[in-house]
């Protein structure tokens, strides 16, 4: 009977101490829901070295793909809120999947946001064969025939067809929508003129542009890319208000102890001011941000409320 008791102090014991270790005291996982070599996989990788030097453990890039980002995403929503698993979303998995379809987990109850990572803009490309060279005379054309300039996407519910439509919207004109699998299968018809216009990244919009395979009419956030400064944005070009981009972060689990997020929070803002790491994402064409979990929250509700609307106002429905 001593021998029980004992026994179960000791093991008592053992838990507390495991406990009260100091977090991290393993490796740390963080999911990926995206395609390994992709743009979230690459910068993930590229923070996730920096964040293992800082907190002195292993953190393992864990890949998990499909729906759209939806599978990795409920993976990390119902793994152990202990501070051993984060995520790197994007506004696709938490401000633009939720209204498009009944997902798995919800995207504010379900997760802790730690740090907005950064964003990245799209070009606005127009085919050589359009005789626009700025917004306003695109706008022009497709006021005089509507219906007859037409946008390609990486697919229906794509932050690109969502941003075509919403610029459709707001300059009052119909254009027809034509889903590719990848937007760099658009490119050779967008080069020929079968597409007019195309919204896409700037890293891989910009060698068509230096090419002189494609011409540029705007950048679609409020403020210009730095990889691309010579390029207007849509906003100063004549649509005012125009914004349109991707963000990208880290979350946790929701209820992951707050010494963990405010932990995390601090070492991610330390890196993302490194001039070295913010010289590497510019080359990737995204833009830093950084700041406070509260300030992350209020992007994503933010971009969740624009993303809604246009959604609801386009009647777009899933595949």
């Amino acid at each position: 009977m001593h021998y029980r008791i004992a026994a179960g102090l000791v093991l008592a014991l053992a838990a507390t101490l495991a406990q009260a270790q100091p977090w991290p005291a393993k490796p740390v996982k963080m999911i990926v829901p995206f395609p390994a070599g992709g743009p979230t996989d690459v910068l993930t990788r590229v923070l996730s070295e920096k964040l293992a030097t800082a907190l002195g453990q292993p953190v393992v890039v864990d890949n998990k793909p499909g729906a759209g980002g939806a599978i990795g995403s409920d993976l990390a929503a119902k793994s152990p809120n202990d501070g051993y698993t984060l995520l790197m979303a994007t506004g696709s998995t938490h401000s633009v999947g939720p209204y498009l379809q009944k997902l798995p987990y919800d995207p504010v109850k379900d997760f802790a946001p730690i740090v907005y990572v950064g964003y990245a803009t799209n070009i606005l490309l127009v085919s050589p064969k359009v005789p626009a060279r700025n917004v306003k005379e695109f706008i022009e054309l497709a006021k005089k025939d509507p219906g007859k300039y037409n946008y390609s996407t990486s697919g229906i519910g794509s932050v690109a067809h969502l941003t075509a439509e919403m610029f459709a919207a707001q300059a009052g004109i119909k254009l027809t929508h034509v889903p590719y699998k990848g937007t760099q299968l658009s490119i050779p018809d967008l080069a020929q003129g079968t597409v007019a216009i195309l919204f896409d990244n700037v890293m891989t919009s910009k060698p068509h542009l230096d090419s002189g395979r494609l011409n540029s009419l705007g950048i679609s956030s409020l403020r210009r890319s730095d990889v691309v400064p010579d390029i207007p944005t849509i906003d100063e070009s004549g649509l005012k208000g125009f914004d349109s981009w991707n963000y990208f972060g880290i979350f946790a689990p929701a209820g992951t102890p707050k010494a963990v997020v405010d932990r995390v929070n601090a070492e991610m803002n330390k890196i993302l001011g490194d001039p070295a790491i913010k010289e590497r994402f510019r080359q990737l064409g995204f833009d830093i941000t950084g700041g406070t979990p509260q300030e992350f929250a209020n992007v994503i509700a933010s971009e969740s409320a624009k993303w809604s609307k246009v959604i609801r106002d386009a009647n777009v429905k899933p595949e």
